[in-house]
């Protein structure tokens, strides 16, 4: 007898070897598995290892829409969690599977706990990480906002605009970073002044590939030189020959839609939604009380 009938009958005996495992899957692929038992574990072709210095904590679980939660916590280690990934953000949003197993017979298992990492915390050489239950989505807010910007994020299935097309997107290795947040490159004069304000930065390789930055300021200087500031220091600083790729701006205005990426057809805002000045509008003596559009 296996699975979730077979640890049952397992935990009916009174006298049990059971232990408690965990995967986590990032969103780059990579996959880690830890467990309170003294031996690795190994089943669904993951390898649960031991003395990582990860645990978990008691689930709270309950009936209806209330969200389950627990926590796991656990010493920093370079073999399995290290400091720099989470710094990174590379565990943010990770899926969580937790699993209750008889370490005697792996096939005596069942799933407690599948969710989401949340916050998680380091203090003094340790970490702490907040597990999220699948129900937490359903605090998201849902809906559309109507108001006069476009409400799509540039390049996505709404907007439709392709960043990686001729002119929306620059690749080049970092030539002077300071402090993670200022970049400044030379010889960088084909795209306008401004041009990838509001715009992302992503870097492709190096200790801090993967991470994602806003651009705040994007400044082309009178000898060609660019300078672009984003709007937080990247949590791992690239380094000088790291290479990144920076992808026009929108504001997000219509005329911005239109001249600048050709997309009005897909423009997702509301440019004639009357404004607070309309709303708070009252008739005048000896004005045009007419119903017409206000001056």
């Amino acid at each position: 007898m296996s699975g979730a009938e077979g640890l049952k009958a397992h935990l009916a005996q009174g006298v049990t070897s059971v232990a408690r495992a965990v995967a986590i899957r990032r969103h780059d692929g990579v996959e880690l598995g830890f467990t309170d038992h003294d031996r690795d574990l190994e089943f669904e072709g993951i390898l649960f290892r031991a003395n990582t210095g990860m645990s978990a904590r008691a689930i709270q679980q309950a009936t209806g829409l209330s969200v389950d939660n627990t926590e796991a916590f656990g010493a920093l280690s370079s073999e399995a969690i290290s400091e720099r990934d989470i710094l990174a953000g590379r565990y943010d949003g990770a899926e969580v599977r937790g699993w209750l197993v008889n370490w005697a017979d792996v096939s005596m298992r069942v799933l407690q706990f599948r969710g989401t990492l949340g916050e998680v915390v380091r203090s003094g050489g340790a970490f702490s990480a907040e597990l999220r239950g699948l129900s937490e989505a359903l605090n998201r807010e849902q809906g559309r906002i109507y108001h006069a910007e476009c409400s799509a994020v540039l390049g996505d299935g709404r907007c439709g605009v392709d960043l990686s097309a001729s002119g929306y997107s620059e690749e080049r290795p970092v030539e002077v970073v300071e402090d993670g947040r200022l970049f400044r490159f030379a010889a960088f004069s084909a795209h306008a002044d401004r041009w990838f304000e509001k715009g992302r930065l992503r870097v492709l390789s190096g200790p801090a590939r993967g991470l994602v930055g806003v651009v705040k300021n994007d400044r082309l200087t009178g000898d060609g030189s660019r300078v672009v500031e984003l709007w937080q220091s990247l949590r791992v600083h690239p380094v000088a020959g790291d290479l990144v790729r920076i992808e026009a701006g929108c504001d997000r205005r219509l005329e911005t839609c239109r001249l600048k990426f050709g997309n009005l057809r897909n423009f997702r805002g509301f440019p004639h939604i009357p404004g607070e000045d309309w709303l708070m509008s009252y008739p005048v003596r000896g004005g045009a009380n007419d119903g017409g559009a206000l001056r």
